[in-house]
């Protein structure tokens, strides 16, 4: 006789908001085909839900400040819906734990980023009137036996973790107190992982870790028998029409191995990003970034001897503890220097339980950070436009994602180097598609075209 698995979800329905990195995706993907499998219902719309989970980030204090926001929203739906579940999930409920369950009443579940295999028993709990918690940090769990629901939208672009955690302990971070040690993914897992993707349709797969240079798998005995660039050379070989980047790749570990073996596959894609913070080796040493500014460099230069076209994009900081006025004008020759297709650039913010805010005083002004991060964004903007229009003329293989927003008649997609194209559309021409762009004008974000 069959015996049916009973399940604890009911029909009831799920609507889940992320917040932050492309981690925080991968984990809402996770989440999603963990609950479902309970028999769970995933909504997009947050009127029909019956658990509202909000997946969150800590990496900044605005980030934060935009969920204490969002759950004083969400009391309206939990006036009209009594029975309503509310979660906060990922980095914050890890970092604030005591603060969510005393602030805010409407909060029920309370899960940290390695707790997502429990959170059908949080919302029984929660569902009975008790407190759903679990922000129990792991060695081990990296997910690697979940098959992620793919929620994004295009049907060409997936994400794929490969680690979790961190270990550089970087001053102003505080990611390793809130997603634990850096632990690698059986590499076989992966791969299953990414030809399941290709098979469904992607065209496409980003590897994520904090830190993708540090991956290492190990055998029983210890011993690396798969680093990054081994993992990429596999990768690579799923399919010869499936593109593969990666994100995020520390500077101080981009070997010239990996270096070769992006060159040597035509199916990964052209682009690194380099994350610097700052371009001052004063303020990298005070960072704890593990790197000088010579050593940044060099790597720039290793990419460009063997990948001229390779694009390079980076985080910067404005105003870091005793950052000077020196300090900031060698970040800004270092954006010249290098000639960055796109930054993310942000104001320091000082972190509870960081090295930083434990031993450093926050001492630029917040006016002065303002000033500093204008400049960085506006000579960021310089450079943006004027790597676009070096690529005027170029022709390009666009992997198409979709009709441009602003208009059916026109398609989308992105080159090698993670530009955005837009050009007129052609007959049997689709998503996952791929069609060679000649570049014919450009923005400071997006390139123009015409099908060769």
């Amino acid at each position: 006789m069959k015996i049916e698995r009973v399940t604890t979800g009911g029909g009831r329905k799920l609507y889940i908001e992320t917040y932050g990195c492309q981690m925080n995706v991968g984990d809402t993907e996770i989440i999603v085909a963990i609950m479902q499998a309970e028999g769970y219902i995933y909504t997009r719309n947050i009127e029909d839900a019956d658990i509202i989970l909000v997946n969150t980030c800590s990496i900044r204090d605005n980030a934060e400040q935009r969920i204490w926001g969002r759950l004083k929203e969400f009391q309206r739906y939990k006036r009209a819906k009594r029975s309503l579940i509310v979660g906060i999930v990922g980095c914050m409920a890890e970092r604030l734990k005591e603060q969510l369950l005393e602030r805010e009443p409407i909060v029920d579940i309370v899960a940290g980023p390695d707790s997502y295999r429990d959170m059908p028993r949080l919302v029984e709990a929660a569902s009975a009137g008790s407190k759903g918690v679990n922000v129990q940090l792991s060695q081990e769990e990296t997910y690697g036996d979940i098959r992620p629901v793919r929620l994004d939208s295009n049907g060409v672009s997936a994400f794929v973790s490969i680690m979790r955690g961190c270990i550089n302990m970087c001053a102003y971070c505080v990611v390793p107190y809130t997603r634990g040690i850096e632990r690698s993914r059986d590499p076989q897992t992966i791969l299953r992982e990414i030809g399941e993707i290709y098979e469904a349709g992607y065209r496409e797969v980003t590897l994520l870790g904090q830190n993708v240079n540090s991956y290492r798998w190990k055998n029983e005995a210890g011993e690396v028998v798969v680093d990054f660039p081994r993992l990429m050379e596999m990768a690579a070989g799923v399919a010869p029409d499936l593109r593969v980047r990666f994100a995020t790749s520390h500077p101080k570990d981009l070997s010239d191995r990996l270096i070769e073996v992006m060159a040597s596959h035509h199916n990964i894609c052209k682009a690194i990003h380099l994350p610097a913070q700052s371009g001052s080796s004063r303020m990298l040493q005070i960072m704890n970034r593990k790197y000088t500014r010579e050593w940044y460099l060099d790597r720039i230069a290793a990419i460009r001897k063997a990948m001229p076209d390779c694009a390079i994009t980076t985080d910067l900081i404005a105003g870091f503890c005793t950052e000077t006025l020196e300090d900031h004008a060698e970040t800004l020759s270092l954006m010249r220097e290098v000639g960055y297709e796109s930054a993310f650039m942000f104001k320091f913010s000082l972190r509870p339980n960081t090295f930083a805010a434990r031993h450093m005083t926050d001492d630029v002004s917040e006016e002065e950070k303002t000033r500093r991060l204008t400049e960085i964004i506006n000579l960021q903007n310089e450079l943006s436009i004027a790597s676009n229009r070096r690529d005027v003329g170029k022709e390009f293989e666009v992997l198409i994602e979709g009709h441009s927003k602003r208009s059916e008649e026109q398609l989308c997609g992105r080159t090698s180097q993670n530009k955005m194209v837009v050009f007129d559309a052609a007959r049997g021409l689709k998503a996952g598609d791929y069609a060679t762009v000649r570049i014919t004008d450009c923005s400071s974000a997006t390139l123009f075209g015409e099908l060769v």
